[in-house]
């Protein structure tokens, strides 16, 4: 027992190696989880003091724990059999299969990414692009059933939609966004999954990925995780609100008859002065081709010439953006027959239809192309019987002064070239009509 064994320098620094890596694992690495896992969890207690709606549990639980609850759930187990037989493959086979849709559905939520660095970020980018304003703020929200789900439901103008909500609504929640394939670009990827949104393949006819994608979504819902997610399922193209689509509406109905949990939908309507994809929206409804992915290129790119341009001097943020929170829609309040998706999507439709602000830019778009040319005279004539038609809707008037949206509108559409002035007459310049009509078209069902 006392004799000596002599070994190689390289043989002695292997095993140094191994016990090091046997006791980082078994002693260290717990100690370290353990110490953080405390710490996060008395963030999670302050934040939840002052949110309207506290984060609930589920969407706390480590990812690779809400991926085996996923795939491992009665019905997943036998969608994948059924899979299995369809497709003619292993059951193990089909069993991978469902842990990949798992994967690449379940978000990995980070509180401290969310409340740290993403509210930040979006209350700086807004702020930044836009002039925010919160058109109009239904109180009804704080008389419901705290123990309710509560859905955001959002008309979707822009990809600035995401960030926008996120910022207007930190001192409610932590949203769980629905977002589509756009996102799936290294590194926003990662960003978005620490956010707390799960992605979503918008057109996939794949029973196995859908069955797993519903079943997320359901237990989501009947958790009590607050949703925020677009009816229209993509962004508009030519700037009207599209008709809803209703397979996430659908699952989340299932998911909270299951959990006998009542929900609440919040109506979200978004308009903007300047909508950063407008030009690739109208190509592509122009094409009748939707596939426009994010490059990060194309993104890093365009990050590095407003750099620039704030570093010069010259920079000018792109008009107003409006939010218009609606009256909420307590699913249990909804009578029976009007309960089913389709119905309830109308109605949702219909109330966020009904909040959509009224912004200078659309307004004296659709003026100039249903009126045809006119005097600046003119032109201040019809915005004023324009408000006056429009005194029931969620109007913003920049300053409170007429004179001065008229202006505001002017300038910003003859910045863009899309106004044009002749004389005393101001018209829609050749080859902007699209444009100014993508925007006039955002408050057209109003008038």
């Amino acid at each position: 027992m006392t004799s000596q064994v002599t070994l190689p320098l390289w043989a002695f620094l292997l095993i140094l190696l191994f016990a090091a890596v046997t006791f980082a694992s078994h002693f260290l690495f717990p100690s370290v989880r353990w110490f953080f896992r405390r710490r996060m969890e008395r963030a999670v207690k302050r934040l939840n003091a002052r949110l309207e709606r506290p984060i609930q549990p589920f969407k706390l639980l480590r990812r690779q724990d809400m991926i085996q609850r996923l795939v491992y759930d009665p019905e997943i187990t036998q969608a994948i059999v059924e899979h299995a037989q369809e497709e003619g493959v292993r059951e193990d086979v089909a069993f991978e299969r469902a842990r990949r849709y798992a994967k690449e559905i379940v978000p990995s939520f980070s509180a401290s990414v969310y409340f740290g660095f993403a509210i930040r970020a979006a209350r700086f980018l807004s702020t930044s692009l836009y002039r925010v304003r919160m058109v109009h703020q239904d109180a009804g929200l704080a008389e419901v059933d705290p123990d309710a789900t509560v859905v955001f439901v959002m008309n979707h103008r822009s990809n600035m939609d995401y960030v926008l909500v996120t910022y207007l609504a930190a001192d409610r929640s932590a949203l769980s966004y629905a977002v589509g394939e756009w996102a799936r670009v290294w590194p926003l990827s990662r960003l978005i999954r620490a956010m707390g949104a799960y992605f979503i393949r918008r057109k996939s006819r794949n029973d196995l990925y859908r069955k797993v994608l519903a079943k997320y979504v359901q237990q989501a819902t009947g958790a009590g995780v607050t949703q925020a997610v677009f009816p229209e399922g993509g962004l508009s193209l030519d700037g009207s609100l599209a008709p809803p689509k209703v397979g996430i509406l659908k699952y989340i109905l299932e998911g909270a008859t299951a959990a006998k949990r009542d929900v609440v939908f919040v109506p979200i309507a978004l308009n903007y002065d300047r909508v950063l994809e407008d030009s690739i929206l109208l190509h592509a409804q122009a094409t009748g081709d939707r596939k426009f992915r994010a490059r990060i290129s194309v993104v890093f790119l365009a990050i590095l010439r407003q750099i620039r341009l704030r570093i010069t001097g010259k920079f000018h943020r792109f008009g107003y953006a409006a939010v218009s929170f609606g009256k909420p829609l307590v699913l249990s309040h909804v009578a029976l027959e009007d309960s089913t998706p389709d119905a309830l999507s109308a109605q949702i439709m219909k109330r966020i239809a009904d909040a959509v602000p009224v912004l200078p830019v659309p307004l004296i778009a659709y003026l100039l192309l249903e009126q045809g040319p006119m005097s600046r005279a003119e032109l201040e004539i019809a915005f004023a019987s324009a408000l006056t038609r429009l005194e029931s809707a969620q109007v913003h008037v920049p300053r409170n002064n007429r004179d001065y949206a008229v202006e505001f509108g002017l300038r910003t559409l003859r910045k863009r070239g899309l106004v044009v002035q002749t004389g005393e007459t101001l018209e829609i310049a050749t080859g902007g009509e699209a444009l100014a009509r993508f925007y006039a078209n955002s408050i057209r069902h109003l008038m």
